[in-house]
């Protein structure tokens, strides 16, 4: 039996995360939720990358957003399926 990890990131490479979130979100709305200018000025994911692997705190923010989009979609899926009736 193979032990599944409780963490949500998991797996999950910064680069995947980072990139997931601006497919979604935009810069600019990354920039509001993540106060850091390397979503302002000229953002790219590799500017982006190179600071948040030196800033611990800004990439924790980062990765608290993704954790939270993550599980609200999860969360909006309740309901769906052959068996949506018996989950609410």
């Amino acid at each position: 039996m193979q032990h599944q990890s409780k963490d949500p990131l998991h797996g999950i490479t910064l680069e995947r995360l980072l990139t997931t979130l601006v497919d979604k979100f935009g810069w600019e709305a990354l920039a509001r939720e993540v106060n850091i200018n390397c979503f302002k000025n000229d953002p790219s994911i590799k500017s982006s990358l190179k600071f948040l692997r030196r800033t611990p705190w800004a990439r924790k923010q980062v990765e608290d957003l993704y954790v939270h989009d993550q599980l609200s979609k999860r969360d909006e899926g309740i309901g769906e399926g052959p068996w949506g009736k018996w989950e609410k």
